[in-house]
């Protein structure tokens, strides 16, 4: 039981994809492209390792998301076709969409908030060299 999607990157070729266990709805989905474009993230390998990151941190604990070269749809929400961290397309989906603005709004705000969050903290933590 999830939420599931995964999400298949077309800026280059052999370019990693990423499955979501949850939040693969698209206010969710939208909520993180738009992160990683309002964090000027590269649109290549690097961009969706970094995109990795912020969903990670988002979801916490060691859960929830994958990384794969397939783009075999998991169900659910079926596969994102993004480019330049815009949705692009949609397969192997057929439910109702989910427009949601203010959710994805929300979700924005909150990992951006989070992300500054944990960088401050980190700043903090590396002050203290125990590392």
């Amino acid at each position: 039981m999830g939420n599931r999607a995964v999400l298949e990157f077309k800026d280059q070729s052999n370019q990693p994809n990423i499955y979501l266990h949850w939040n693969g709805g698209r206010a969710s989905v939208q909520a993180f492209l738009n992160v990683a474009k309002e964090l000027s993230f590269r649109n290549d390998d690097y961009g969706v390792a970094r995109l990795c990151q912020i969903i990670g941190n988002f979801f916490g604990g060691n859960l929830s998301l994958g990384v794969s070269s397939s783009s075999r749809s998991a169900g659910d929400n079926g596969v994102y076709l993004i480019k330049n961290f815009e949705i692009i397309g949609r397969r192997d989906f057929e439910g109702i969409e989910e427009i949601d603005e203010k959710k994805t709004r929300s979700m924005t705000e909150f990992i951006l908030e989070m992300n500054n969050k944990l960088n401050v903290l980190r700043e903090e933590m590396s002050r203290q060299e125990k590392y």
